[in-house]
């Protein structure tokens, strides 16, 4: 599903009426709160007929972007508009090679003019590429000459549109006047959202940290996926109702299902793909439709397993509410195809990597023969790294070349002259190395997207480093070859923040025979504040349920994350929309259930009291999260 971030300052405030604007104030400077409410209040005032906005408010009366609306990934209609020379054009006739940029503007905007320079040179930069660029102004307080100034004044080359009425606007469902739209040449949105984040209200940075345009378009261009596919986007918010909106025509397969199919299916079902069956082409979906109509009504897939009632995960897997209608009306209608005419550009599976180009790529040396029956035992490859520095890894990619005999792979780090690797989630008296505990470094499941770390974060990759892989294969009926390789993309400094993988476990646990409910309980203590990214839960066979729950220092507890029905086919990462800030003091609790009784389908031995272990028919009970220092040291990285 699509990824979330929100531009945002260095630090957000901690107060309700500070949390809806952050004014940038020197730390350390106090402002009474009943003025930080009058300057709130103050600066949500009507310009334009808009409101300021910044990013996203944390006590917001509404979220700015609602990804279930958004309209990622759909067909925008090709509509007709008048520029401001009265000439009548389509979206087709400004659409550029490869890709086309639509930019809300406003004069009176402060955010929107000054975003203006940076929207002229990328529309120069890009131009030579085959992106054009069109600017829509849907305020209905700029006047025609001042839409010409600013034209004269940034340069702009590509059509500009009045939007009067917000026709367009409420076409795309756009939000603020400094929202950018990508457009690919089948006229499908790609990214949404802000073109970077250095402007704000009360923020203004030198320099942008994240190029959210500009990267978005690169990855559009190298025929990858993007990195991020949606953020808000400060500036001045519009205000549009998009209630009379729907489907513009009824739904076939060309204009919706293809692309509502290729941005959550495909991935895994195609050819060669993790999937029991492809859903690449019109056949394929129609011949599937009643099990397609089946999995979506009954939220079997795509498969997520978060509760709806706690967190928000920027990598959220589930269909939206108008994918899942449009889906399940297209099956009701007879599955009708449509016009081929309207179909996406297709998505190409070549075994190549997601990410960059990997600057290193880590291969098992000699490739393994799945049978095609039987029960596989876990598969220990080491590979060592041989880099004589400390590398800092900014993306990496897990690549089974027989992804559908291949269940999950673990790629765990163990430095030279260390036994067991790095091992800071041990307990006294344990031993040094216990599997799955120490030096977790990457993970892939079927489906899982490559680990790509927000900006300024990266991954300590040690020198001399050995990588220890552990392949977990299951037979589906035909024998196959695997040689799994690590791609990984070095960050190109060192960075502020190194992100550590840590755990709350237990491995002292014994399960009782024919227990249906047993719960194991592991915590870790958190000894100085800490920013918590993302969540990896591992059980085995007979894992029932999985939460992860924070005791803060006053004894106050809050679930960050519950999965009340836990599937170890699906050992899914999950990421939060927004890092959580923990502090000194607090303990993570994670508590897993397990049901070893005969009613458990796929317990392999309802009489056996079962351990700790790494073979499936044993236990784990492993709480993974990713975290890392908000306070870099004065030299830079906070090392590990």
């Amino acid at each position: 599903m699509s990824s979330l971030r929100t531009p945002n300052p260095e630090s957000w405030p901690s107060d309700a009426c500070r949390s809806s604007l952050e004014w940038g104030l020197p730390k350390g400077v106090f402002v009474p709160i009943g003025v930080r409410c009058v300057a709130a209040a103050a600066c949500l005032l009507s310009v334009s007929g808009t409101v300021l906005a910044q990013g996203r408010f944390r006590d917001a009366p509404r979220e700015l972007v609602e990804l279930s609306s958004a309209r990622l990934g759909e067909l925008i209609r090709n509509f007709a508009f008048e520029d401001l020379d009265g000439e009548t054009a389509h979206l087709s006739d400004t659409a550029g090679e490869n890709a086309l940029v639509i930019a809300l503007r406003s004069v009176l905007c402060p955010v929107s003019r000054r975003y203006g320079s940076t929207l002229a040179r990328l529309e120069k930069a890009y131009r030579p590429k085959g992106v054009r660029f069109l600017f829509l102004n849907a305020s209905s307080q700029d006047s025609i000459e001042s839409m010409r100034d600013e034209i004269t004044r940034f340069g702009f080359e590509g059509p500009y549109v009045q939007d009067l009425e917000a026709v367009f606007a409420k076409i795309l469902r756009a939000t603020t006047t400094t929202e950018v739209f990508v457009v690919d040449r089948a006229h499908t949105l790609r990214y949404r959202g802000a073109i970077d984040d250095q402007y704000g209200i009360g923020y203004s940075k030198a320099t942008p940290t994240a190029d959210y345009l500009d990267d978005a378009l690169e990855d559009l261009l190298a025929g990858r996926e993007l990195r991020v596919e949606a953020t808000t986007a400060p500036g001045c918010v519009l205000g549009l109702s998009f209630e009379a909106d729907s489907e513009p025509e009824k739904v076939t397969y060309h204009n919706r299902v293809s692309r509502i199919l290729q941005n959550n299916c495909v991935v895994c079902h195609r050819d060669g793909g993790a999937g029991p069956f492809p859903l690449e082409s019109y056949g394929h979906a129609k011949g599937f439709a009643s099990m397609i109509s089946f999995v979506v009504e009954n939220e079997v897939m795509p498969p997520w397993f978060a509760a709806k009632s706690v967190g928000s995960w920027e990598n959220d897997r589930r269909l939206s509410e108008r994918e899942r209608d449009a889906l399940l009306q297209w099956i009701e209608a007879g599955s009708p195809e449509g016009d081929p005419a309207d179909a996406p550009l297709p998505r190409l599976y070549s075994g190549g990597w997601s990410i960059r180009t990997p600057d290193a790529v880590f291969e098992i040396e000699e490739p393994f023969q799945v049978p095609a029956e039987g029960v596989v035992d876990y598969q220990y490859v080491y590979v060592k790294t041989d880099f004589d520095e400390d590398k800092w890894v900014q993306e990496m990619e897990i690549l089974p070349t027989a992804p559908q005999v291949t269940h999950h792979v673990l790629v765990f780090i163990e430095e030279p002259g260390r036994k067991g690797g790095r091992d800071k989630t041990r307990k006294p008296g344990e031993p040094i190395f216990q599997g799955g505990l120490a030096g977790y470094f990457a993970s892939t499941v079927p489906g899982q997207q490559p680990t790509i770390f927000p900006e300024g974060t990266a991954k300590l990759l040690p020198k001399g480093a050995w990588l220890k892989f552990q392949v977990h294969y299951t037979p589906n009926g035909q024998p196959a070859t695997d040689q799994t390789r690590l791609g990984i993309v070095f960050a190109d400094e060192p960075p502020l923040r190194a992100v550590e993988t840590g755990a709350a476990f237990d491995t002292r646990f014994e399960i009782p025979p024919g227990a249906a409910n047993y719960a194991v309980t592991g915590t870790y203590a958190f000894e100085k504040d800490t920013v918590v990214t993302s969540f990896f839960p591992h059980m085995h066979l007979r894992a029932k349920a999985f939460r992860y729950e924070l005791i803060y220092p006053d004894g106050s507890a809050e679930t960050i994350l519950d999965i009340p029905r836990y599937d170890f086919n699906w050992q899914l990462h999950y990421k939060l929309r927004e890092p959580k800030l923990v502090p000194k003091g607090t303990v993570l609790r994670s508590t897993g259930w397990f049901d070893n009784s005969a009613d458990n389908p796929a317990n392999p031995d309802p009489t056996a009291s079962v351990r700790f272990g790494e073979q499936t028919f044993e236990e784990m009970m492993i709480g993974y999260f990713d975290s890392y220092d908000p306070h870099p040291s004065s030299e830079g990285t906070n090392h590990p």
